[in-house]
């Protein structure tokens, strides 16, 4: 057989597993039964309808002197830690206003910020590619700062996301630009487990976010500038348990839905997303319309979900805020458009544990403390 004929003989068995696989994907299609908005409406169900007091901006807390790009609630719900590009760390009282610690950070260009579980210690890292460990009760120096009490060193790109994982005090997640998640054991400063990189299913460029899944904390999510999501097992490092497709741009945010079968993602595409854990698929999206065109469309940097999972909360690099219905893709209310609404950028918003108060932090230098009126059973 000639070189041609083989040609050829490619050609037409390339053709035929492309129809084939075109086939399949239409066929799985048509089997999907994912069209949550549609079904919820055909059975009758009516969106959330919040009046103007049910949600309304209680505190504003003011005192960085630089853009805010990320929060953190303690479980108690009472306290917040925020992190800004002046350099500084700050924790807030939500129920006072009132500062209890300003912590002077090594890298001024802090990314991300959080609470151990226990309340007693924040982590935070940025473009020095370090995770910082403070501990809120070891005694300030003589200029008044509180000391690094540990520095998780090993990421060889910006550290640009860090969760500690649910009821473990020493053990902290991280997501950094050089394409990884490391697993670390804050006691000792070591990795335990390295999730990507070189590897196969690992994601290709940099991750953005990530969340661990409170119902099963060996379960994290991860966000990237690759436009995927990928499901991650602790006890399995390296390999993705699964990846998640819809996106067309950076994944700026990735939350697990509070029953930790499913998980929302934020992007640069403008959408917020629904992804089902288990089966891959995309249950709904949550986009705003547009009269312009896709340039005009404002990015998605941060979600939470409430409490019950019936609301979203997404921050907007336009300075809105939306509360979308989960269940029927519908905006509730712009947070944006409301009294006292910020004045710039939402870069990072947050649910208090016990879902009564969601907080907002901006590129206008401030935070913002929003209090749910007459619907919280709802959320």
């Amino acid at each position: 057989m000639s070189f041609s004929e083989l040609k050829d003989r490619h050609v037409a068995a390339t053709a035929t597993v492309n129809t084939l696989r075109d086939r399949l994907n239409q066929k799985r299609q048509q089997l999907l039964d994912t069209d949550v908005a549609g079904y919820a409406k055909s059975q009758g169900r009516t969106a959330v309808n919040f009046s103007s007091t049910d949600l309304v901006c209680c505190r504003t807390l003011q005192g960085h002197t630089g853009k805010v790009y990320s929060l953190d609630w303690t479980p108690e719900k009472n306290r917040i830690v925020s992190a800004s590009q002046d350099g500084r760390l700050i924790i807030w009282n939500a129920l006072t206003s009132q500062k209890t610690h300003a912590i002077k950070l090594p890298c001024a260009w802090v990314m991300t910020c959080a609470f151990a579980p226990n309340g007693h210690s924040v982590a935070c890292g940025g473009l020095d590619s370090e995770c910082s460990i403070f501990n809120l009760n070891s005694q300030v120096d003589r200029d008044g700062n509180i000391p690094v009490s540990r520095v998780l060193t090993g990421h060889k790109g910006y550290v640009s996301s860090c969760e500690f994982v649910r009821d473990q005090d020493t053990r902290l997640i991280t997501g950094s630009g050089d394409q990884t998640c490391v697993l670390w054991d804050v006691t000792t400063g070591q990795r335990i487990s390295v999730f990507g990189g070189e590897f196969p299913s690992g994601h290709t460029s940099d991750v953005l976010s990530i969340s661990i899944n409170s119902s099963n904390s060996n379960m994290f999510v991860s966000g990237s500038c690759d436009a995927t999501a990928r499901l991650w097992d602790t006890r399995i490092a390296s390999r993705a348990i699964r990846t998640y497709h819809g996106h067309h741009g950076d994944v700026n945010s990735v939350k697990f839905f509070p029953d930790g079968q499913r998980f929302g993602t934020g992007s640069d595409d403008g959408t917020c997303r629904l992804f089902d854990m288990r089966t891959g698929h995309q249950l709904q999206v949550y986009s705003q319309q547009q009269a312009n065109n896709d340039q005009d469309i404002p990015i998605v940097t941060s979600i939470a979900f409430s409490i019950s999972g019936r609301l979203l909360f997404a921050g907007y690099s336009n300075g809105d805020c939306y509360v979308w219905d989960t269940l029927l893709a519908e905006v509730v209310v712009n947070l944006g458009k409301l009294q006292n609404s910020h004045e710039g950028r939402i870069s990072c918003l947050g649910l208090s544990a016990d879902g009564s108060a969601l907080c907002t932090g901006s590129w206008d230098k401030n935070l913002k403390i929003w209090a749910f009126g007459g619907h919280r059973k709802v959320i």
